[in-house]
């Protein structure tokens, strides 16, 4: 990724130099740095204040509560998952926390919960099912409060950052829909070619 950011300054670069737009260049990119700050503390501000009334919410018990709703949903897409895992609640945590938009929150549980199925995976070279429902679970990532994206919304400016709910939504619900459908038709497929 870095060498794609780097090939895209150089021919920025080489076209304001044949083109004599310099300066433009120049304006440009002072004002996109200038704009990233802005972005930036604006993203402090929300994700300190979400972070915050998740560990409220997580002292108080709710995010376990949630997680307890959860659980008996998740647990027939993990076949083979002893009933104690501990992984099982971290996957909920984690999709808990996808759900209200803690995408940074649910990093560190979703590693967590990979090396807790690597640790009963069978094969340590490949991805087991349960793995690969996971990653597509949590690639999707099923969204009803997008507090970063509304974050950067009002940081840029916008008059409702809070209408990009009901999209995202919508197409949140039906990105992990359409992800545990894949896995599911995939691991069918998978294990009668076995």
């Amino acid at each position: 990724m870095n060498y794609l950011f780097y090939i895209l300054i150089v021919i920025s670069v080489i076209a304001a130099v044949i083109n004599g737009t310099i300066p433009e260049l120049i304006n440009a990119m002072l004002e996109g740095c200038e704009t990233a700050v802005k972005i930036a503390f604006s993203l402090i501000g929300i994700m300190a204040f979400w972070l915050g009334i998740m560990r409220i919410a997580e002292k108080a018990g709710l995010v376990q509560s949630i997680s307890r709703i959860i659980h008996p949903l998740v647990k027939p897409l993990f076949k083979g998952l002893k009933k104690d895992s501990p992984a099982l609640g971290d996957i909920t945590m984690s999709l808990t926390a996808n759900a209200l938009g803690l995408t940074n929150a649910a990093t560190p549980i979703g590693l967590k919960v990979m090396k807790e199925l690597q640790s009963d995976n069978k094969n340590k070279e490949v991805a087991d099912d349960n793995m690969c429902m996971f990653l597509g679970m949590n690639t999707a990532g099923f969204q009803i409060i997008p507090a970063t994206v509304i974050a950067v919304l009002a940081g840029l400016g916008a008059k409702n950052p809070a209408e990009i709910i009901i999209p995202t939504l919508i197409v949140t619900t039906l990105a992990f829909i359409s992800a545990i459908l894949t896995t599911l038709f995939f691991r069918k497929i998978w294990k009668e070619k076995i």
